[in-house]
């Protein structure tokens, strides 16, 4: 599994329903909406500044993680959504074992 980080802000209205329902309740909800793919919610927070929450969630794929970003800006409850694709030190010394081919622009 591949963990993501979504950096989301809610709308006027998504902050209305927060209220309404309470921050646990949406905890509960990407939860359950991480699970319906097939991964899980690891993290939930609130936070003050430019995001409201975020969230790490495993996911199988990047497919998934492209499902529930769809599924959730549809709704018009947020106002700004961004997921994250989160790599480990292990991944990342890895990847310095690969060999790339590439030449920079102007050489």
């Amino acid at each position: 599994m591949s963990k993501y980080l979504i950096k989301a802000s809610y709308s006027p209205e998504g902050i209305k329903g927060v209220l309404a329902k309470g921050g646990t309740a949406r905890a509960e909800a990407i939860s359950k909406l991480a699970a319906g793919v097939g991964g899980s919610m690891e993290s939930f927070y609130f936070a003050f500044g430019s995001d409201d929450v975020y969230v790490i969630v495993d996911a199988p794929s990047h497919e998934a993680m492209a499902a529930i970003a769809a599924t959730v800006t549809s709704t018009g409850a947020l106002s700004s959504y961004e997921t994250v694709v989160l790599l480990t030190a292990e991944q990342i010394d890895a990847a310095s074992q690969l060999g790339v081919d590439y030449s920079p622009p102007g050489s």
